[in-house]
């Protein structure tokens, strides 16, 4: 098959030559054995866009080969600080350059809207790469005093090595440039595996690496099948390590393919289930906008989503009722429309899921505040579901459903509160509203989350760390602590004074 496809957006009819094949060795290549093709779909017509390449196991191997090759002889320890910093700067330039042609292929093949992907999620990437390229001449170690007289000690901290990266569907280029950035800021090379659901960003942005002058073999990106790709990543024994962002029940199988083959280094960014309070004393209103974007933000396709609301009684009526009113307003649309400010759900198996879990929520009986009722007509449109009265044992309040679908609770105390919020497996992130300091702190500090926003929710920022804890994950992504991720510690023993007598 030809390598390239020119795809017409229909709503700008802009022609977009898209590369289809592998990428490796800063070039687009057919598999070396399989025949296996991914069909995209644009989630809002359920029409193909365009065929990609599924790479095979051996795909996988000629890759880490050639990223092995990189970081051996033009990467890893061959090339400055100063150098990386250059190359990273360029291609957030690129990236910035290419800014609307990135958005509009992002909403064809994941839905979200044009502007959503352009000023948030490509925004903040081009900042995440120029906040990394700012670390890469900046990565230190020690010097440790041992006996000033005879012995000193210092600390190297070297590239990891070959990274195989594993993204997720929901935030396609955001999420490739969290992986990309630090790895390449350290000096590592890169396997990139991005969902077969949305790999056409990350093949554009495979032409940007080779644009910005990156080495052959820097960066290889290879869409495949989960099963094939994330699996022969996961195993491979020439891989140093394996980040990955996506569900707990995949991260399980990643953590023990690694364990079982060379007992790579390990990051996983897992699924959440995730609480927010609000408070007697919060402004309501203000809280309603935040835990309207809580939820709906992205369609709820977030794994960081704050899908478990739980007001204070004294509140409780009228913040539901200013809740549901604000969630009216949010326009769920077709990416290219203007007005929308959010978009269909990735898929048809996300579609049945959470559509699933909205009639799994009626039949065990929480009460439909808001939504519940199917669309007629194409596209995998999922309108803001709220459910109330509900009880901690249903499916809708123990899973993460990855869509609009927020369950509201009510609680009477703060202890209450926090109880509630911490009757999870999951400690991806969580968020209060209260305007009580004392009780801001208190319950910030009780919250088991690796993340905890206070009168706000969902916002990150690319130099403060990003992480779980219990079944939401290991590791941090972003900020500084993300360095430690793709790097290995070596302490260097010296003596320049000591003489050993032998025998002993």
């Amino acid at each position: 098959m030809a390598l390239s496809a020119k795809v017409t957006v229909p709503a700008t009819q802009r022609e977009i030559e898209l590369p289809t094949g592998l990428f490796i060795n800063n070039e687009f290549v057919a598999s070396a054995d399989s025949k296996e093709l991914i069909h995209t779909i644009n989630p809002a017509t359920e029409e193909v866009i365009c065929t990609v390449v599924a790479g095979s196991e051996k795909d996988i191997d000629i890759a880490v080969a050639a990223a092995r090759n990189a970081f051996n002889t033009t990467w890893g320890k061959n090339v400055t600080g100063f150098e990386r910093s250059r190359l990273l700067n360029k291609l957030a330039d690129l990236m910035e350059r290419d800014q609307q042609i990135l958005a509009e292929v992002e909403a064809l093949n994941n839905g979200k809207p044009v502007k959503i992907a352009r000023d948030f999620d490509i925004g903040d990437s081009i900042q995440c790469l120029r906040y990394y390229a700012g670390w890469a001449d900046k990565i230190t170690g020690q010097s440790i005093e041992v006996d000033n007289k005879t012995k000193l000690a210092f600390t190297r901290h070297d590239p990891i090595g070959v990274c195989g990266q594993i993204i997720p569907w929901n935030y396609p280029i955001n999420m490739w440039a969290w992986k990309v950035a630090p790895a390449l800021a350290c000096g590592c090379t890169i396997v990139m595996k991005p969902s077969e659901l949305t790999p056409l960003t990350a093949l554009l942005l495979s032409k940007l690496i080779v644009e910005a002058g990156f080495p052959p073999g820097v960066v290889n990106t290879i869409p495949s099948l989960g099963p094939v790709g994330g699996a022969a990543l996961s195993a491979h024994k020439d891989v140093d390590k394996v980040a990955f962002t996506g569900s707990t029940t995949t991260g399980r199988k990643i953590m023990e393919a690694a364990a079982k083959s060379n007992l790579k280094k390990v990051s996983l960014e897992l699924g959440g289930k995730s609480p927010h309070l609000i408070f007697e004393s919060a402004d309501l209103d203000q809280a309603a906008n935040w835990a309207c974007l809580g939820i709906l933000y992205n369609t709820g396709q977030d794994c960081t989503a704050g899908s478990r609301l739980y007001v204070q009684d004294s509140i409780y009526d009228k913040f539901v009722a200013l809740l549901v009113q604000k969630a009216k307003e949010l326009v769920i649309g077709d990416g290219f429309d203007g007005r929308s400010g959010g978009g269909p759900v990735v898929s048809k198996v996300q579609y049945d899921k959470v559509w699933g879990y909205i009639e799994n929520g009626k039949a065990q009986g929480a009460k439909l505040a808001l939504g519940g009722q199917k669309r007629p007509g194409k596209g995998f449109f999922v309108d803001p579901t709220i459910f109330t009265d509900i009880r901690q044992d249903m499916n809708i309040v123990r899973d993460e459903i990855f869509g609009p679908v927020l369950s509201v609770g009510r609680f009477k105390t703060e202890e209450d509160a926090i109880a509630l919020a911490n009757d999870t497996t999951y400690g991806l992130g969580a968020g209060l509203h209260s305007n009580d300091s004392n009780q801001c702190m208190r319950v910030s500090s009780a919250l088991e989350a690796g993340t905890v926003w206070v009168n706000q929710y969902n916002l990150l920022n690319n130099n403060v760390p990003f992480g779980g804890k219990k079944q939401s994950g290991i590791g941090r992504e972003l900020g500084s602590y993300a360095l430690e991720e793709y790097t290995s510690v070596k302490a260097v023993h010296w003596n320049f004074g000591e003489k050993l007598d032998w025998p002993l």
